[in-house]
């Protein structure tokens, strides 16, 4: 991915952040037909020794092939992506004087890298399925637990998944949130997001207005 060091984040507790808060991944993997894309929900581990920048896991299908075919000899991508947005040049105060501004698009993305594990294990399965529920139920009035179905149901559906795990060799992040305007058109891209989003609600307009915010102080 190409970075501009303006637009580099390798703060590892944001990029967590953006994973855990976007845990939909677009895992890449180079199998015996070529480069392959999965979607998939991850979740994101502390860093250990062996694994300096975390370690995703997730379940697939066990009908996927990709834990069949997925290469061994190069490494996995996994791209997770926050609020995104088109920037229009009229937001820009030199579009009222010399007109010497283009379009734009603003996103915050974040790269990770390393090797596909395999995990064909039915204990870590149910402990990972536990988190995962646990996780994205919490916000329920009446929060489903893996335990409320039945004990046979659930083993069941355990043989038809399987465990995959990257302990991450590399994350790279970009922040393209408009550091590169001076000051007052940061501004005006925020409070122009928080205009548009009153007239056309939007969750990435939103974001993106904060993302501009979080990244507006003057370096």
């Amino acid at each position: 991915m190409y970075i501009p060091t303006h637009f580099a984040e390798e703060r590892l507790e944001l990029l967590h952040q953006l994973i855990h808060a976007h845990p939909l991944g677009t895992l890449v993997t180079l199998d015996t037909d070529g480069l392959n894309a999965n979607h998939i929900p991850f979740e994101i581990a502390a860093p250990t020794e062996q694994a300096p920048y975390g370690i995703l896991r997730a379940h697939i299908a066990r009908n996927n092939p990709l834990w069949k075919t997925a290469s061994k000899e190069v490494e996995a991508l996994v791209v997770f992506q926050a609020a995104q947005h088109y920037i229009s040049p009229g937001w820009y105060e030199e579009k009222q004087t010399s007109g010497k501004v283009v379009p734009t698009y603003n996103y915050a993305v974040v790269h990770a890298h390393g090797p596909l594990h395999v995990i064909d294990d039915a204990a870590w399965l149910h402990a990972l399925l536990q988190r995962l529920t646990n996780r994205h139920e919490s916000i329920q009035a009446s929060p489903w637990k893996v335990d409320d179905a039945p004990a046979d149901y659930i083993e069941k559906m355990l043989g038809a998944i399987i465990g995959i795990e990257i302990p991450l060799s590399k994350l790279a992040g970009k922040w393209k949130v408009s550091q590169n305007r001076p000051s007052a058109d940061r501004q005006k891209v925020i409070q122009s997001l928080e205009d548009l989003n009153q007239r056309h609600p939007s969750s990435d307009a939103t974001g993106m207005a904060k993302l501009v915010a979080g990244n507006s102080s003057d370096q």
